[in-house]
């Protein structure tokens, strides 16, 4: 039960586009592996521990009227599971998720060397500057976050990690909304069934 529940917080969420200014990159998340592949795990990168995950967050640059600092402020969030780290891989994402006047912002990865068909345009991340302040700093805070919420369960397979990715983002997404999440949950449960009768 608690799986379809999380099936429907992931349809629901699918239904909306990132746009404005978007920061992307990817994570690397533990899971769960059977006792034949133990005996032949690889390190780092490559290991069969870990899923691989796109992280995407709508964000934009604010100023400090009083300081005339800039900070950034998020307002909404996706996470996919991903096969590879492939350029074709973030390409098809963008495209589905991501307005296409959208500013997006990248790390300085080869994955994202090319990306001129899927976007209008795209910052590679400026290291060690805050100038236009582009950096993939709520990227960095939803991952650190999926990470610790992820500890909660045990043994996370492969097949249902999408599911939990969409749990977190659904309540992510939704963090202002307190008591009225759960009549929210309900609501994105029958809609779909009140369109199909309509």
């Amino acid at each position: 039960m608690y799986h379809k529940i999380r099936v429907v917080m992931g349809k629901r969420d699918d239904i909306y586009r990132l746009e404005d200014m978007v920061e992307y990159d990817e994570a690397f998340v533990g899971k769960a592996v059977n006792n034949k592949t133990k005996s032949k795990l690889k390190r780092g990168r490559g290991s069969q521990k870990q899923s691989k995950v796109a992280v995407m967050a709508e964000s934009t640059v604010l100023e400090d009227p009083n300081s005339g600092k800039l900070d950034k402020s998020c307002r909404y969030f996706k996470m996919k599971k991903i096969k590879n780290l492939e350029a074709k891989t973030a390409q098809s994402l963008i495209k589905e998720f991501i307005d296409k006047n959208t500013v997006l912002q990248t790390d300085k990865s080869t994955t994202f060397s090319d990306l001129s068909d899927c976007i209008d345009v795209h910052v590679r991340e400026i290291s060690g500057t805050n100038e236009g302040n582009f950096n993939l700093k709520w990227v960095h805070i939803a991952i650190s976050n999926l990470k610790k919420h992820l500890q909660t369960y045990h043994m996370i397979t492969e097949r249902m990690m999408q599911n939990y990715l969409d749990e977190f983002c659904y309540k992510l997404n939704r963090r202002y909304f307190g008591q009225k999440l759960f009549d929210r949950l309900i609501v994105a449960s029958i809609y779909p069934y009140w369109y199909d009768c309509g």
